[in-house]
């Protein structure tokens, strides 16, 4: 199934817990660490993903990019560009990866085919109306990688706040 197929059936509306629809907005915005470099995306995405290959799990530093994809045309630089940097393993016939000159963070990138932006979705400022629908590359993930629910889940750190059960919070 395509990325296209995948957004139709997915493009319901977001709820709360209340089952109250979370507004769209027309534009969401993002920006790495430093605050030096910003862009724009606009819905509708291709999709949400968490992607578990090796690639990105080196770009990322963690068990997985949580991604989501969407047209070039949808997506646009408003600061910093110029401070933004783009790795293409010769060996990748899609993965690249973008990053902030000054704090290494992460950035949106385009893929090697032209066709769509990936947009590392922890660099978002706003929540962008959509949430993860599907695993990528699961047969590569970390030896190491346990589901979220398995483990201990705290407010904050241990010893400042107590141990909780992972819920929708």
């Amino acid at each position: 199934m395509s990325w296209l197929n995948n957004w139709i059936q997915w493009s319901q509306p977001l709820t709360d817990k209340k089952n109250r629809a979370i507004p769209e907005q027309e534009n969401y915005h993002g920006s790495c660490l430093c605050d030096s470099v910003h862009y724009e995306i606009r819905p509708p995405y291709f999709t949400f993903q968490y992607c578990h290959c090796s690639r990105c799990r080196k770009a990322t530093g963690s068990s997985h990019a949580s991604n989501i994809i969407l047209p070039p045309k949808q997506f646009s630089w408003t600061q910093g560009e110029n401070l933004v940097a783009r790795y293409e393993p010769a060996s990748s016939k899609h993965f690249a990866t973008s990053f902030c000159k000054n704090c290494g963070s992460t950035l949106p990138w385009l893929a090697k085919t032209g066709k769509a932006i990936v947009i590392p979705a922890g660099t978002l400022d706003e929540h962008p109306n959509i949430t993860p629908k599907q695993n990528i590359f699961w047969a590569s993930r970390a030896p190491w990688f346990e589901l979220p629910h398995k483990l201990k889940a705290f407010p904050t750190l241990p010893g400042k706040s107590n141990a909780c059960l992972l819920d929708d919070d």
